[in-house]
Formats: structure tokens, sequence, C-alpha cells
């Protein structure tokens, strides 16, 4: 049988004066019922016999309910899907528990939806907060060494947390945990002694450092509670952020460590007076493990805290809410601010300030539970990209649409609901299962959902009916024909030829059978009828006369005829549209070209050669400049030298006339230097035409003067010379200068001798002096 190619995209609006939808359903690529029911919400098909008139293609079937009604397709012979709703647990709401002992706040627990594909569908559910539901508070501390005084005021108020927690729920359980860093540098100080004992030398009780410590599980025991945080010490580390994430990701993720219950509200109270560090902070450390959001726990410790990077703030947030665990921040009044922006990121946590020594932290801990419970949240796990869930609170404050629904202030035993709305865009392959409940409490929705994507047409069974000629049976109106037949009612005997090449005598380049316009019939395309009454026409029915250009509202501008798409022209008119009557007059230049020869005139306008600019292609600023492009030719056309002197005519044909002068007209003339670096000065014009030029060359060249040898080698040696001799005085004037150095220092020396005065007796000198006793010396 053939197959009709047509899409039909179905949308829904809604006008602003009309209150009810309007549903609408344009038609193209349909093929079969089937393809009708995807393509749109609000597609239906006629599966009625000899509803499509002789010669409209089958897709003619998918319309809008409305449409085929009015067009005549019997109510009965209309397939349209409808969404499926069954909810197979729905139990009543109540305050007394099922057979596990489990009370009930949600309802329904499970639902099954098979829905059409656009279509969305709507059901309540609904939430009722149960009176003395089962409460788990695990209490998580910060040890390091300035939390000190609280330490002392929760070992006093043990009894006081008790008495709240029954004050909340009959059934509340109370675990204790506790945290300060890891013990590496520099988040703590490695000495052994510092390890053992990290607080001040004046503090007697301090046990050593430690990164996460569980210290009590789930009890309902107040005197155990007592005893083992009584045990508890102070310690301490080197940097004020703590080891905060750490702490908390063990103690969502080690579950049954903790001892959590299944149905249960799971608080985690974190009291602290400092920041935290975060996901690569691991780095200072030289630990680079990202933390994998495991349990980690041997002998009550967190054994991977030394190896493993502190988790991020979404991973946190993540397992927080896989766990069902609301977070409350008891921080000091300097740390508000922190853990205020934190809990923006962690969906129902709370913040509240403690005092200076945590003593207000019982009272704090009853207000943050309050808002977190009379705050209801409803939201679904991750979802398939095709698959959408909206939700309408109906909760006596209202609220909008959303991805998440929300309720305020909702009393213990009160009812809320909520309008949630799921839209699959488009066919799942297999049916999908996704949970939707209040975020931080256990109690899910179980949502199945598939996709009604097939016709179920019921057609009696008849292999050779009549309407297929005998050569096929009804299927949703339409023949399935059997092997060798083929047409919209098996009217076509393909014998010995394969099907498959007869649909590729109707396809274009391997496109879509007939373009999309006709029917392919035994190989041939009998091509549609226009709205307008005009048919499509040519082998693939790939032209009509109907969509060429407009000008003016009129088709061709009224100045031609609409031909396959293309608009011929009337003499006298041109453009796309016919829009433009010919003239050249615009595009002429003053010396009479038509666009410089570097273009051509369409509707009274150049439409310029790439580079070219318009009124008349007259400049090319993105060409390369003609100074550089033509020296070469310049060079062998003045002087007959250079790589096209052999064959210069030939080589240089754009220069359609040149001549010698003496003098370059006014102007920065352009130059280029030859084969013996001599520069020659020339003026281009450009003519009309793309590469076609007239030059003046000057006759003289500017040639570099060549240089003196003589003078060259002579005063190389002159200043070799002199080079020498300075060289030479040089070394004779270091020379002198240390001499005179030595000699002063010589004499310095000399002047510090000093020689001893006393004579040897026993030297007798060579002379002898006698005085003469009569000598009188007159």
């Amino acid at each position: 049988m053939s197959h009709p190619v047509c899409v039909c995209v179905c949308v829904s609006a809604i006008p602003l004066v009309l209150s009810e939808e309007v549903k609408l359903c344009s038609k193209t690529v349909i093929n079969s019922c089937s393809d009708c029911i995807k393509s749109g919400a609000y597609c239906t098909w006629c599966k009625q016999l000899n509803f499509i008139k002789p010669g409209e293609q089958e897709a003619a079937r998918c319309d809008t309910w409305a449409q085929l009604i009015e067009r005549g397709c019997m109510e009965e012979d209309i397939i349209s899907p409808k969404n499926y709703f069954s909810s197979s647990k729905n139990i009543s709401l109540s305050n007394t528990a099922l057979d596990k002992g489990e009370p009930i706040q949600l309802r329904p627990q499970e639902v099954n939806l098979k829905l059409r594909p656009g279509l969305p569908h709507t059901f309540t559910l609904d939430f009722q907060r149960v009176e003395g539901y089962p409460v788990d508070l695990y209490y998580l501390m910060d040890l390091s060494y300035s939390m000190e005084d609280d330490l002392r005021s929760i070992k006093t108020l043990g009894n006081k947390l008790f008495n709240a927690l029954q004050g909340i729920t009959k059934k509340g359980q109370i675990g204790f945990g506790s945290f300060v860093d890891k013990t590496v540098l520099p988040f703590t100080n490695t000495n052994p002694e510092k390890l053992n004992k990290p607080c001040a030398e004046t503090e007697m009780y301090c046990q050593p450092a430690f990164g996460y410590r569980h210290v009590l599980s789930m009890t309902g025991n107040k005197a155990e509670f007592e005893s083992e945080v009584n045990k508890q010490r102070i310690s301490g580390n080197l940097d004020s952020p703590e080891g905060t994430l750490d702490a908390i990701m063990q103690a969502a993720v080690c579950g049954e460590r903790i001892g959590w219950r299944n149905s249960s509200t799971r608080l985690i109270v974190l009291t602290t007076d400092d920041g935290f560090h975060m996901a690569g902070d691991g780095k200072l450390a030289g630990i680079l493990e990202p933390n994998d959001e495991r349990c980690y726990m041997d002998n009550n410790l967190y054994s991977k805290s030394n190896e493993m990077d502190y988790p991020s703030v979404g991973q946190v947030a993540n397992q927080l809410e896989k766990n069902n665990i609301q977070p409350i921040f008891a921080v000091t009044k300097n740390m508000e601010k922190v853990y205020r922006e934190l809990s923006k990121m962690i969906p129902k946590s709370e913040v509240g300030v403690l005092s200076a020594d945590s003593h207000n932290v019982v009272e704090l801990i009853k207000n943050a539970y309050n808002r977190l419970s009379s705050k209801v949240t409803v939201t679904h796990d991750a979802l398939p990209d095709n698959v959408r869930v909206t939700y309408t609170p109906l909760c006596p404050e209202g609220g909008p649409s959303g991805d998440k629904g929300v309720c305020n202030n909702v009393g213990v035993g009160q009812m809320v609901s909520f309008n949630v709305t799921v839209t699959a865009d488009e066919c799942m392959q297999s049916e999908i299962s996704f949970l939707i409940g209040p975020l931080g409490m256990k109690d899910k929705l179980k949502v199945s959902l598939s996709t009604l994507c097939k016709c179920e047409c019921n057609d009696p069974v008849t292999v050779d009916s009549p309407y297929c000629n005998g050569k096929g049976q009804v299927n949703c109106g339409m023949c399935s024909c059997k092997a060798g037949f083929v047409g919209q009612k098996c009217e076509c005997s393909i014998g010995e030829k394969d099907e498959s090449s007869l649909r590729a005598a109707c396809r274009k380049d391997n496109g879509t059978e007939c373009e999309g316009r006709g029917d392919c019939v035994c190989g041939i395309c009998q091509c549609y009828t226009l709205p307008g009454g005009s048919t499509y026409y040519g082998t693939n029915c790939e032209c009509e006369n109907e969509s060429c250009e407009k000008f003016q509202n009129k088709l061709c501008g009224g100045n031609g005829k609409c031909r396959c798409k293309n608009c011929e022209c009337k003499p006298g008119y041109e453009g796309t549209a016919c829009q433009c009557k010919k003239s050249d007059e615009q595009c002429r230049t003053p010396s009479g070209s038509v666009c410089s020869g570097r273009g051509t005139c369409k509707c009274n306008q150049c439409k310029c050669m790439e580079g070219y600019q318009r009124p008349y292609c007259l400049t090319c600023p993105a060409c390369q400049t003609t100074c550089i492009t033509k020296g070469k030719c310049i060079e062998c056309l003045g002087f007959q030298t250079g790589p096209f002197s052999k064959n210069c005519s030939q080589a240089c044909t754009s220069i359609s006339e040149f001549k010698m002068v003496e003098t370059l007209p006014p102007g920065k003339p352009c130059d280029v230097r030859d084969v013996e670096s001599c520069r020659v000065f020339f003026a281009i014009k450009q003519l009309d035409g793309e590469d076609n030029y007239t030059a003046q060359i000057l006759k003289t060249r500017e040639c570099p003067k060549l240089p003196n040898i003589y003078a060259i080698i002579g005063g190389s040696i002159v200043g070799v010379t002199v080079i020498g001799i300075l060289i030479l005085l040089f070394i004779k004037v270091l020379f002198t200068l240390q001499d005179l150095k030595e000699y002063r220092k010589f004499m310095n020396e000399a002047q510090k001798t000093r020689w001893s005065e006393n004579k040897n007796p026993i030297f007798q000198e060579a002379t002898t002096t006698v005085a003469n006793p009569t000598f009188s010396g007159e």
C-alpha cells in the first residue's frame, strides 16, 4: 500500500476571551493512526471507510475531534486514547497504625498512569500531619576547645532535652555524636603530644584529637543518654573551620549505626560556634580523593577522615534529602549568617542562634522543629527528560504552581492537598516509576507511568477485504496490502519489482516520497491539490505556483508569473519578486560604464564583486594594494628585469598601457625594489573591469651607492691598531697601580719597625779614636 506523508503537530492554547481550551491539530508527516496519536495531545484519527475524498492523502484522517465530526466522521469511528488513571493503593488517612504499626500521612500511596504524549493529567495528593508521629533526634556537637562551656551546659540539659522530645511525641528517640576536624596538618597539630592532648596546658580533661565520633545510637533511655554525654571531654584543633560536613555526611549515610527508624521524622541538631570545611579544602593537607558519600565507621570513628576529602554542600544536601533527614543548625550569633546561607542550599533545614553557653538549646530545638513540621514541601525524585511534574497547593494560604508544592503553618491533624499534574512529552519505550512525597518524611507516593502510543481499532479480521480490492485487510480505516500490492486500496500490482525500488522512484535525491505532496502509486507520484485550487506538479511534486516571493502583497509583484516557486518576470521587470523596472541609470559611472565593470546592475543598483563597494564598485578596501601586486610587472615593463622579464607581455596583460615619465603626477607614488636593490617609483590607476590598469613609471631609479672598499680596509686596520694600543696602555696602567699599591704597603710596614738601641758588649769596632791631650782646639 502507499504511505502518505504528513506531520500532525497539535497544540493547546488559552485565548484571552474564552475560558475553555482551544484544541488544535495542524498536519505534517502522518503515515498511520499511531503516528497521528503520537503527534499531539489533541490529534484524533477517523477509521471510517471512504472518509477521505479521492486524491486526498490518508493523513486527512488525522485532525481534532471537533473537526472530524464536522467533516462527517461518525463518533464511534474516532480513535482518541484518553489518559488512564488508577490508584491501586488508596488508604484513608488516619492516626491509627497499619499492620506494621506505621501511621499513614499521605494518600494515595500508589498510582498508575497511562498518558497520551503531550496531554497532561492531574490528580490530588492529600497529606495530614499525624499527632505523635515518631521522632529520631541525633545531637551532633562540635567538641573543639571553644565549645567547652557549651559542653558543660549540655551535660546538665539531658533531662530537659528528653522532656522536650516527649512533649513533641511519645515515640521519641535520641542519639549523640561529636566532631572536631581531620587530624592532619594544617587542620590539627600532628605533634604526638599535641595529638594526645590538643587543648591548653591548663585543661585537665581533654580527649585526643579526632574527626567524627558516633557516641550513642538512637535510644529512648534518658539515663543512658545522660551517662554517655557526661563521659564526653573537650578536644581541639588548629584552624577555625571544623569538619562539620564530614560529620553530617557520616550521620546521614550510616543509618544502621545511628539507628534511624524507617517511619519517623529524622532530625540532626548540630551545635557549633565556627564555620565548616568543604570539598577542595582537603588539598591543603594533600588529601585528593573525593568524598564518595559512603559510610566508613570503625570502632565508632570515621575511619576515612584523613584519607578522603570533605564532601561538598551539594553532596550533603543530596544525602540528607535522600535519607529524609532535616538538619537544625544551632549556632552562635557570629555564625548565624554563614549557616543561614548554608540552609538556603539544603531543603527542609532550620537555623537557630545559641546563647553563649548553649543553655537555650532546648527551646531552640522545639521552635525549629515546629517550623519544620508545619511547613509541608512536596516534590519528586529524578525524572526522565520527557516527563514533567508540577504541583498546585490547595492549602488555606494557597500558593503558585511549580516544581514543588508548599503549604505553610500546617497544624497537627490538619489535611492539606496538592493537585499533581503529570505530562509525558514523548512516547516511552517502557514503563517508568518515580516517587512523590514531602521533604524530610518517609511517606512517599509511587507513580508508575507509561504512554498510550498505539491505536486499538478493533477491526474485524478480513484478509481479502473488498475495500482493499481483495488484496489486503483494513487496519484503522487504511488498507494493509498483501505482498506484491501497494496503493491506498491495494490497487497497484508491483509484480516482480521490489516495492522499495518503486518507492525510490518517487524520491528526489533519496528524500521524502513525492516531497510529502503526493502519493507514490506504482512508482509514479500522484500530486495533491493545494487549498487554493491549483495542484502540485513535477516528477516528485516538487513544484507549485503559489509560494513565490511577494511584493506589495502581490505574487511576483503583479509583474510576472509564479513558475515552480520562482518568478518569471514580464519584459522590462526584474528582481526576485519582479519588483523592479529594468534600468541601469543609477549604476552608470561618469565614464559611462555600468558598475565600473566590476558588478552587475540589479533593480537599478550595483551588485558588486566581492570586496568592492557600492554605489559604483570603484574601491575595494579589503583587496590587496596594487602597489604590491603589480610591482614585478612594473619592473619588467619599465626596465626589462625581474622574474617576468622573459615573458613580460604574457604575464602582465592586466596593465593595458604604461608610460615612462620624467616626473610622476602629484600624490604619494608606489615603489618597489628591483633585482639590483634599486627603488622603482610608479603611479598606477585602475580602469573599468576587474583587472585592468594603466601605469606611469619614473625613468630614473634610486639605487644605493657602492661602498669604498679601501676606506673600509684602511679604517679597519687603523681601528684595530688603536684598540690594541689602548688595551696595552690599560694593562700598563693596571700594573703601575698594582706596583704603587705594593710599594705603599711596604713603606707603611717599614715605618712601623722599631730597632733596639742596646749594644752588644762583645762587639769591638774596627776603628779606634785617640784624643790628643795637648790639642787645645785653637
